[in-house]
């Protein structure tokens, strides 16, 4: 028996056609008109139904107090026509089904445990991060509050296209900072103290990269520091605190995407001590501004592939002795080699 196909239903209402703008009353008394897109910069995402909005709160790195977690669930309850809420894949959580004419009520409700809205748009986005150093075993830097920090200042701030920024607390990188606008990685450089050690040759076997071998008589290690992470795995493991915390501070990397045609980001800075990463930011998103001026809707990573030289230059005064040696531009990633055309040499389909 063969079986139905899926039926997918198409609402047309997405086009807008017959009602391009809508009056909304975003804050209580204060009725405005609007459209669509602008609800969307605003953090109120039209859905395929007719008069419904996801609306996307803001949750930087994804830490949300119990009291406000409360409230969301209570709210959501109330306004959404579904019995759910959804979390993202960038931290931010979003209540869906919402009819726009309830828009005041739900951001006065959040309002009254500080719970705001979040944006979409050309501009700074929502911040990410994991737990960082505060009780990961993994974590080497508290980009928790790095990324407080960060939402603080930096949030909305308008730029060419969507500009998302992450930070993990160690090389595993569970934050995706290489396929970020901008990204902060902790890192610690592992320093040694001969006369602390017993050449045990644990550090040998705790070095996950080769960056270090032990001597075969005396166990005395050898360290290779191409191939180091900075990790801080070495100084973990070492019994005699032979092994101890160098320079701590982030790897920044720029110019990463994921999506249809993700870009590898560029390690631009290595150990950046963590007071500069805001001058960082600051740089970064004027030179962006700056160099995509009439160019209209551009990731930054796509300017970066093209201006690179230039973007390295007006970058290293900020950097200075932080700046990574002879850094490679972004590089694209070929997730589609089945297409033709637009992927000349990577097709798998005969023609």
């Amino acid at each position: 028996m063969k079986e139905k196909a899926m039926e997918i239903k198409y609402d047309h209402h997405l086009d807008e056609q017959t009602r391009p703008k809508v009056e909304v009353e975003l804050a209580k008394g204060k009725k405005e008109v609007f459209n669509l897109d602008q609800l969307k910069s605003g953090g109120y995402i039209r859905q395929r139904q007719k008069d419904l909005f996801t609306v996307r709160l803001r949750c930087p790195g994804g830490r949300v107090p119990f009291e406000k977690l409360k409230k969301i669930a209570e709210v959501g309850s109330k306004y959404s026509k579904s019995d759910y809420i959804h979390i993202s894949v960038r931290q931010s959580i979003e209540i869906p089904y919402v009819h726009y004419k309830e828009f005041s009520p739900l951001a006065e409700e959040l309002a009254k445990v500080g719970q705001k809205i979040a944006s979409c748009g050309p501009r700074v986005r929502v911040p990410t991060a994991c737990s960082g150093c505060e009780y990961n075993p993994n974590g080497l830097v508290d980009v928790q509050k790095l990324c407080q920090q960060i939402d603080q200042k930096y949030f909305g701030i308008q730029c060419n296209h969507k500009f998302k920024i992450s930070l993990s607390g160690c090389p595993i990188d569970c934050f995706r900072t290489n396929e970020m606008d901008l990204g902060f990685q902790g890192a610690i450089e592992p320093r040694w103290d001969e006369e602390k050690c017993i050449g045990c040759r644990i550090c040998g076997y705790a070095c996950r990269e080769g960056a270090i071998t032990n001597d075969t008589e005396t166990g005395k290690p050898n360290m290779d520091g191409s191939r180091c992470l900075y990790c801080a795995d070495c100084i973990r493991a070492c019994p005699t605190n032979s092994w101890e915390e160098g320079r701590k501070g982030l790897v920044v990397r720029v110019g990463g995407r994921h999506g249809r045609h993700p870009v590898h980001g560029a390690v631009i800075a290595v150990l950046l001590p963590e007071e500069k990463m805001g001058q960082v930011i600051e740089k970064v998103i004027e030179w962006y501004n700056e160099k995509g001026k009439g160019m209209g809707r551009v990731r930054i990573g796509d300017i970066l592939m093209e201006h690179w030289s230039s973007f390295l230059s007006f970058m290293q005064p900020t950097l200075g002795e932080y700046a990574a040696r002879d850094p490679e531009k972004p590089q694209q990633i070929t997730i589609h080699s089945f297409q033709t055309g637009w992927m000349s040499g990577h097709s798998v389909i005969e023609e």
